[in-house]
């Protein structure tokens, strides 16, 4: 993993899990056992399992996905997204870098006027906000969504990239 997405990766996972502790959304023994996990996974595990909030909510059960998405929503008006029924805009689309995505569990999504829209499921996380806004210029309109929903999209965008045709000049014998 490059070194300036590991490091992308470890902010967003520290301060994501500081944030829901701080908010009593989990324990701060759930989430030492969280990133012992993480640590681990970062070396050998996946993109999709470098999750410390999939860690919490899915191997140690210490908190639902839904019920931060629903803070999120109450709290700070997030809206919500299902990426699966959302075409993303072609532009960003173009410009993706899927490392930043799988370090920050965000995805912008679509643009409208001089707003950018991300989808993510670690909105929480100070380092992921700041990431993004920085990117877009503060002009970014955010959107909770599940892991599951960013892991899909990204893998499905990685497999159009491989599926598609290459532009490669005809033989001119």
């Amino acid at each position: 993993m490059n070194p300036e997405f590991r490091s992308l990766l470890m902010r967003s996972n520290r301060l994501l899990g500081a944030q829901l502790v701080e908010q009593n959304l989990i324990k701060l023994d759930d989430l030492e056992a969280a990133n012992e996990k993480l640590l681990d996974l970062i070396g050998s595990g996946t993109p999709r399992q470098r999750t410390v909030l999939g860690i919490l909510a899915y191997d140690l059960n210490a908190v639902k996905e839904e019920e931060i998405l629903l803070h999120q929503r109450d709290t700070d008006g997030v809206g919500l997204v299902d990426l699966e029924h959302y075409e993303m805009n072609e532009e960003i689309k173009a410009s993706l870098v899927p490392e930043e995505c799988w370090a920050t569990w965000s995805i912008p999504f679509d643009v409208q006027e001089d707003m950018t829209f991300v989808a993510s499921a670690y909105y929480l996380s100070p380092a992921v906000r700041k990431f993004w806004e920085e990117r877009y210029e503060h002009r970014v309109l955010w959107y909770g969504t599940t892991l599951e929903g960013i892991a899909e999209y990204l893998e499905g965008l990685a497999e159009d990239q491989q599926n598609a045709p290459t532009d490669q000049p005809a033989d001119s014998a």
